[in-house]
């Protein structure tokens, strides 16, 4: 054999060699990361399973325990949408764990179940037609039997409807791999340590969305609804869920008035003061407005706002999303060994808002041919980041630099200004890829 083939071989031996070494790196952290967790190897249960010690913020303080504590009298199995809802409502003030068997549909009945007597949509379309009503006048002070009115009290309906409210020391759980909730949002709002674990989300689909003649400068459709809202809440855990838009991705929404008919909102609202948040090995997929921290820059919201908004997101997938993953205001956010997966209708992943300070590091970012780094940060307003040992399609890059490069009409301030300690192994960020494609979303709890 010659020294130039021996020599061939032997790298190809030693690559394959660090492959190997790679991969058992990864499942071990991966491993480690699952199991040396406080309080969860030791129980079989994983209803009964709390948020480990010192993983995000949702571990501050007295930590994240949700319906632990429950009685055998109040641990519920549902299958149906009424079931969950009494699950939710009985017996206010007593610890509980609700498992969800199956998917559940909150709008079984489609959306005709939900529309007032008289409301007619081509009525609308025809009364609101932007030749006939123009584009400076939004509907707003249109009279209860108009068609503006009569979408009104249908919107009332389907939100009386489709939305669950979570009390105080609650955990509910997806049953299996196939556990899900389908066109519902969980309201967690204005309540302490909640648990959310192993379930699909479908995103709701607004029925009656609101055409606003004046948002914008051709007018837009507005839709309501998001999969899961933590509303002034606090110690709330999120973790290995899956949301999408399901059967109604908006590829396949029409058009009216020449905008897209938007049925969709958001997929998670962290917001009004909500505090001590854990989002982990979730996946969020085949969105546009994806996670909001923060919904409003206005003085008014930000008396609340400020000094609280404390979100942590590790080992998360977002795959196939236009932007806001997250859009930050106010809040101390730290992001570590997440993977972001982009399409081609990419637009960015974190939206840096007022008074931001956003921590970003370790993670994985897969971007398609011809799309820059440089769009991964976007700036909304001036507010320090800190975004350091994150790499894209394999490479470390320092995301501010490119940014401040390519854009440097929105040049970002390097330094969040605050440290993170709230945190469990983190993965290097060549690794993280594997360990998240592998072990985040619904069905994969262990």
């Amino acid at each position: 054999m010659s020294t130039q083939r021996w020599h061939g071989h032997a790298t190809a031996r030693t690559r394959a060699a660090a492959l190997v070494g790679c991969t058992a790196l990864v499942l071990s952290l991966t491993a480690a990361t699952a199991q040396a967790r406080p309080g969860q190897h030791q129980q079989r249960d994983t209803a009964r399973q709390t948020l480990p010690a010192n993983d995000g913020w949702a571990s501050h303080g007295t930590g994240t325990t949700g319906g632990a504590a429950a009685d055998a009298e109040h641990v519920y199995t549902v299958t149906t949408w009424a079931e969950f809802k009494a699950a939710l409502a009985a017996d206010p003030g007593a610890p509980r764990i609700i498992k969800v068997k199956g998917t559940i549909d909150a709008v079984s009945e489609g959306c005709a179940a939900f529309a007032a007597p008289g409301y007619d949509f081509d009525a609308y379309l025809e009364k609101y037609a932007p030749e006939k009503w123009g584009l400076e006048t939004d509907l707003s002070a249109e009279p209860d039997d108009s068609p503006e009115g009569l979408r009104r009290a249908s919107a009332a309906r389907q939100d009386q409807s489709i939305k669950a409210n979570v009390p105080a020391d609650t955990t509910v759980i997806g049953v299996g791999r196939n556990a899900g909730l389908k066109g519902a949002s969980l309201q967690i709002k204005g309540v302490d340590n909640v648990i959310v674990r192993n379930l699909t989300f479908e995103s709701p689909v607004d029925c009656f969305p609101q055409w606003d003649p004046t948002d914008g400068d051709k007018g837009n459709w507005n839709s309501e609804y998001d999969s899961a809202v933590v509303y002034g809440s606090t110690h709330v855990w999120l973790d290995h869920n899956t949301f999408t838009d399901g059967e109604h991705p908006d590829s396949e929404a029409p058009t009216h008035f020449g905008m897209l008919y938007q049925q969709h909102d958001g997929q998670l609202d962290i917001v009004k003061g909500a505090d001590h948040v854990t989002a982990s090995w979730n996946v969020f997929a085949e969105h546009d407005k994806t996670i909001l921290i923060g919904n409003s820059d206005s003085e008014s919201t930000a008396v609340g706002d400020r000094g609280h908004l404390k979100v942590t997101f590790h080992h998360n997938l977002f795959k196939n999303l236009v932007e806001r993953a997250p859009r930050v205001r106010f809040g101390q956010v730290d992001v570590y060994n997440n993977h972001f997966v982009a399409g081609e209708d990419y637009a960015y992943s974190f939206g840096i808002g007022k008074e931001s300070q956003l921590v970003a590091e370790h993670n994985a970012f897969t971007l398609p041919d011809g799309v820059s780094p440089a769009k991964v940060l976007k700036k909304w307003s001036e507010a320090p980041v800190t975004a350091a040992h994150n790499r894209v399609n394999g490479r470390t890059v320092d995301l501010i630099a490119v940014h401040n490069e390519e854009i440097p009409g929105e040049t970002l301030q390097s330094g969040a200004g605050w440290t993170p300690t709230l945190r469990t192994t983190v993965l290097p960020a060549w690794a993280v890829p594997f360990a998240v494609d592998h072990g985040a979303g619904a069905g994969r709890l262990r």
